[in-house]
């Protein structure tokens, strides 16, 4: 596929048919997708592959907690978990939540399970002293799962990065043995897509990008006026 097509029609693929995902198709997806920057180009990345229904059940299972927050903030009209304002509902409604299968089934019926984490001590948390979440050290291990994303669009396959579970990760470093000094990053369920989606809903140019100053003149194609977002799927 053409590298643009790729980028505009690679959706978050949460339901998959009963199609396997050959090793062979999966080494191939990884083989591309190592290529993607790290700090220092340190690559702490470790990938575990995750096919055990047992394994991928626990997991499921640790992303409880993460899940029900999720929804009972989105239920309260918040952002789920945003690090600026503390969870509206209480303890007991969060824990009375019930958990949609949607957040759970792509771990059970995907054709593998990737859980990616990150050698901490490989990777530059330049923000790591500032007042607030930190950020910066994402930068060695995201391009990386997205690669496997795009990589997984051009072989027909999909997936999505999923976060639930690092709300549990020593639970998720006692399953699969993950060593302290790793950090959990995203656990990506990947398979063959039920539908195909073609074109995606984004923000435009000119509603993501300014001019000089965080509230400087829209970046626009030369002669082109705002529009609204793309047409199609509905967005992450």
């Amino acid at each position: 596929m053409d590298l643009y097509d790729v980028m505009r029609t690679t959706p978050a693929v949460r339901e998959f048919t009963d199609d396997p995902l050959p090793d062979e198709t999966l080494h191939r997806i990884l083989d591309h997708a190592r290529f993607a920057p790290s700090g220092g180009n340190r690559q702490g990345t470790r990938i575990v592959v995750v096919r055990d229904q047992a394994a991928r059940r626990r997991l499921a299972e640790l992303n409880g907690p993460a899940v029900r927050r999720y929804v009972a903030q989105a239920k309260a009209g918040q952002s789920p978990w945003n690090p600026l304002e503390p969870p509206a509902p209480s303890v007991a409604e969060i824990a009375a939540t019930e958990i949609p299968d949607a957040f759970t089934a792509p771990l059970l019926s995907a054709g593998a399970v990737l859980v990616v984490c990150v050698d901490l001590g490989l990777v530059a948390a330049m923000d790591q002293d500032l007042d607030r979440v930190g950020l910066v050290a994402g930068a060695s291990v995201y391009p990386l799962v997205w690669n496997i994303l795009l990589a997984a669009r051009n072989e027909g396959y999909g997936g999505t990065i999923t976060t639930m579970a690092v709300a549990e990760e020593d639970g998720v470093k006692e399953l699969l043995g993950i060593p302290d000094r790793f950090a959990l990053a995203a656990v990506v369920p990947i398979g063959r897509p039920v539908r195909e989606v073609t074109r995606l809903r984004r923000h435009p140019v000119e509603e993501l990008a300014t001019l000089e100053t965080f509230d400087g003149e829209p970046l626009r194609a030369p002669g082109q006026e705002p529009d609204g977002a793309d047409e199609g799927a509905a967005p992450r």
